[in-house]
């Protein structure tokens, strides 16, 4: 698909997409918990409706109520099928293989597109510690694994992705850990680590998190030791109590669970609002910074999203920015070169580079590093990219310098099949000297199918040409 972008002045009102971080993430929580799960503001994109349909294959029920809710019904990992595909989605690969091992039948992990190029070597060395059988193609996929895995005391490293241990993590609370530990070296995207921890406490896991450097799931009572110590608890009362109340079966919560804790049992029904996405309103928001003045509706202020940062690079520019409870508001002023770390949030150093073309001066980004496996290797994509259109793009080691303010100039890009280039091509355009074609447009797909209609909606000038 080609897509030609005019130059645009944007106005109005939109409302953000489904994250997919939150998406997959309780996707794969449902599966895991058992019983019913309802969805509410489910994700469209590629990479969810690539973990629908590995949750089926694991074993859940998947349909959708009269709301458009997602209705998941699981009873646990009960594979349907030797094979699960996880598309190109990262996340989707590294979160649902120690899952999937959690079953004692053999199953092959595989995918297409980047993420058959993208290292999973970590599964060789870290799955066999847990019980589980391994065979992957030098280190990439396919994975073949049998297990089951059982929990224990390890060690990781964190620094290509935290999304490994996303995947251990659920796994660990899926399985009951108890009393042991995952300790975790150069942890990377830390705040995806604590949306991870968000959804499982919400479906009942609770881990106690030192410093992002040792992940503890405490000791759980077996069920003798639950009912021994229903008994004490009993007879103390009866003890103090002149006329004792009638016994009950009711056993207290164990430490850190409370009766509202998320926990369900097979029978009942647990609620989970997936949140609107930081990762594509960060596009949105630096379209309104270039061409605006629009309002963005449904993002979470509160929320652990990396992505979130985004403000404060928009801020650190000059946009002329509004933060409301339930809205945002952006609109362009004279905009100034910014420095920023994007160790922790790799996903938006498009949406920045697409910024930083726009502000007087060079902008410094932190984190070059983080790009190589992605759905290209961003650093030089972007560099790319964005020469085509004028902009100068320089990297020193771990440093991306942009030179902005200079224009940006009408151009023949590409996307390099990375939803991302091709949704900073399309912003950046909006205020160049012409117009803006993009190849393979239709790499958005993967994670926001809704963004060229978004722009549109807001008033930009879009062609949509499909084959």
């Amino acid at each position: 698909m080609k897509v030609i972008v005019h130059p645009s002045r944007l106005a109005g009102t939109v409302t953000a997409a489904a994250s997919k971080s939150s998406m997959q993430r309780a996707c794969a929580a449902a599966l895991l918990k058992g019983g019913q799960t309802i969805l509410s503001n489910p994700g469209k994109s590629n990479d969810d409706l690539a973990a629908i349909d590995v949750i089926r294959k694991l074993g859940a029920a998947i349909t959708y109520n009269e709301s458009g809710d997602l209705v998941i019904d699981s009873s646990g990992i009960h594979p349907a099928d030797k094979e699960v595909d996880c598309g190109e989605s990262g996340l989707g690969i590294r979160m649902f293989t120690p899952i999937a091992a959690l079953s004692d039948q053999p199953i092959t992990l595989n995918g297409s597109g980047s993420l058959l190029t993208r290292p999973m070597d970590f599964f060789d060395e870290i799955l066999p510690k847990l019980g589980v059988q391994v065979r992957s193609d030098h280190g990439k996929l396919p994975l073949q694994i049998r297990g089951s895995l059982k929990p224990a005391d390890i060690e990781v490293d964190g620094s290509l992705s935290s999304q490994f241990l996303t995947g251990l993590l659920m796994a660990y609370g899926a399985a009951n850990a108890s009393d042991v530990t995952i300790t975790v070296t150069n942890l990377k995207s830390k705040p995806y680590i604590d949306l991870t921890l968000e959804v499982m406490d919400h479906f009942g896991w609770h881990v106690e998190n030192k410093n992002y450097e040792k992940f503890h799931f405490p000791k759980k009572l077996n069920a003798e030791s639950l009912t021994l110590n229903a008994e004490c608890l009993r007879h103390n009362a009866e003890s103090e109590t002149p006329n004792p109340q009638p016994q009950t079966n009711s056993i207290p919560p164990l430490a850190g669970q409370t009766p509202d804790s998320g926990l369900q049992t097979p029978d009942s029904t647990l609620s989970y609002a997936v949140q609107s996405d930081w990762s594509g309103a960060a596009f949105l928001l630096v379209a309104g910074a270039i061409a605006g003045p629009i309002t963005v509706k449904g993002l979470d202020i509160g929320s652990a999203q990396a992505d979130k940062a985004i403000l404060q690079a928009l801020m650190d520019c000059g946009a002329a920015l509004s933060i409301q409870q339930d809205r945002i508001e952006i609109g362009p002023m004279p905009l100034k070169a910014f420095h920023f770390n994007a160790t922790d949030c790799p996903d938006l150093f498009p949406p920045l580079v697409a910024l930083a073309a726009y502000c007087e001066g060079t902008t410094v980004i932190e984190g070059v590093k983080r790009l190589t496996h992605k759905e290209s290797n961003r650093a030089l994509t972007l560099q790319e990219e964005f020469g085509k259109l004028g902009i100068e793009i320089r990297l020193q080691e771990d440093l991306m310098l942009i030179s902005g303010g200079t224009g940006v100039k009408a151009a023949v890009t590409h996307s390099h099949h990375d939803h991302r280039i091709a949704m900073a091509n399309a912003v950046a355009a909006l205020r160049a000297t012409g117009e803006v074609e993009i190849g393979d447009a239709e790499a958005i797909d993967k994670s926001y199918p809704e963004f060229y209609r978004h722009l549109q909606q807001l008033g930009a000038a879009i062609q949509i040409h499909n084959p």
